[in-house]
């Protein structure tokens, strides 16, 4: 039988002149939680596109959150097998 385990991200921009701010919340079944943040900086000289800006952060947020699950995981493998482990970013 396959068990499917949901999760449930939530992501908030915040723009500040030049600078774009993505903060991202992940909330596991188990009720644990991570969070991590990305900012995209437009130059001066270039044209003001909201959507671009906040692409980028958001991407840059999930990332630093990709980065953190695969430490959570490659952490509870080595509990398991008691050796060190190093997961392919």
């Amino acid at each position: 039988m396959e068990t499917i385990v949901d999760c449930n991200i939530e992501m908030e921009f915040r723009e500040i002149d030049a600078t774009t701010q993505a903060d991202v919340r992940l909330r596991m079944h188990d009720g644990s939680q991570m969070t991590s943040q990305g900012i995209a900086n437009r130059n001066p000289d270039d044209r003001r596109q909201q959507r671009v800006g906040e692409e980028v952060a958001a991407a840059r947020a999930l990332n630093g959150l990709a980065e953190q699950l695969l430490d959570k995981a490659g952490d509870q493998i080595q509990e398991v097998m008691h050796e060190p482990v190093h997961l392919t970013r």
